[in-house]
């Protein structure tokens, strides 16, 4: 199974049309169908945004191997429970506006927030080095 497959497979197994899937990563319809049929390759950008979106284990993605979704970490599932229990608190309120205001956003504009916030990151990472 090559990889234009492979996306075909987490899209159909996430019971999504190629519309609905694309707009989770920022693409269009036809963008998706280019992929899935081996017209286009994958690039990078697009491979990371359906690893993180759709909890895609990068390794089966690239090379068809291991499991094809992976779990969140369970400490992840345990903050947020803790934090959905106290919903008085204002850190609670504050990450609810923080996600309402995203969901608020374009698609464009939430590509654009995920791209400064990988930016972010790897700027980190690169300063302890």
């Amino acid at each position: 199974m090559n990889q234009g497959e492979r996306i075909k497979k987490v899209r159909n197994d996430l019971g999504m049309t190629q519309e609905k899937f694309g707009e989770k990563i920022g693409m269009k319809k036809n963008s998706i169908s280019q992929i899935e049929s081996g017209k286009n390759s994958l690039t990078e950008q697009m491979f990371k945004s359906i690893c993180r979106e759709f909890n895609v284990n990068p390794e089966w993605l690239r090379e068809g191997t291991g499991d094809m979704f992976i779990e969140p970490a369970i400490d992840t599932a345990y903050l947020v429970s803790e934090l959905l229990e106290n919903d008085n608190d204002q850190f609670y309120q504050a990450v609810l506006e923080l996600v309402r205001t995203y969901e608020q956003l374009s698609q464009e504009g939430r590509r654009v927030i995920r791209d400064f916030g990988n930016r972010y990151i790897e700027n980190l990472k690169n300063r302890k080095k």
